[in-house]
């Protein structure tokens, strides 16, 4: 069955064998599949700062940072790529396959804003090894950070600020997760 086909119903098992074989990415929710749209410049560069950032701070522990090309499984009928990924899981039974995120980062558009803040929000903060999700803006400078340790209750950080990563002891100022992105925020910073 072609995955263009959304109207039709999908195995979990087809998508999976299907997925691994495509040069699209394609999400999986409740038996239909969805398109990975591209990303910008600016989306590239937060997601190519945290992953530089981070994957530094952990190179010596036991965790690792992943990018948007690691597939998640938020639920039975549920595969979502999110845009960076720190896992502590040692062996995974599937190589291109996570189940146990400490820390899951969109970084929102326009068109991907009310699907990260609202439908991604509820799938991921229903995981139980999740610590922290993080929202950043490409098109202007906010981070909103949600936390277990908080009950989710999100925090904000703006340029200036220092923004802290419980769930892997680290701290890092905001103006490096946007270093070189080109928005209105970062133009009028002088940065």
């Amino acid at each position: 069955m072609p995955l263009a086909q959304q109207a039709n119903f999908i195995l979990v098992e087809d998508y999976l064998s299907a997925e691994l074989k495509q040069s699209i990415r394609h999400e999986y929710v409740d038996g239909q599949i969805y398109a990975m749209a591209g990303a910008s410049m600016n989306h590239n560069r937060i997601t190519s700062n945290l992953v530089r950032l981070l994957g530094n701070h952990l190179a010596s522990q036991a965790c690792e940072v992943f990018s948007s090309n690691m597939l998640l499984q938020t639920s039975a009928n549920r595969y979502r790529y999110p845009d960076v990924v720190v896992s502590c899981q040692t062996q995974a039974e599937n190589e291109l396959l996570l189940s146990s995120p400490i820390l899951l980062v969109e970084v929102m558009s326009h068109s991907t804003r009310k699907t990260d803040k609202e439908i991604k929000r509820l799938e991921y903060l229903q995981l139980p090894s999740l610590m922290e999700y993080m929202l950043i803006e490409q098109d202007f400078v906010e981070i909103e950070v949600l936390r277990r340790s908080q009950n989710w209750q999100p925090s904000y950080y703006y340029l200036g600020d220092e923004i802290v990563f419980e769930s892997i002891g680290l701290s890092l100022p905001v103006l490096e997760v946007y270093q070189r992105v080109v928005n209105r925020d970062m133009e009028r910073s002088g940065f």
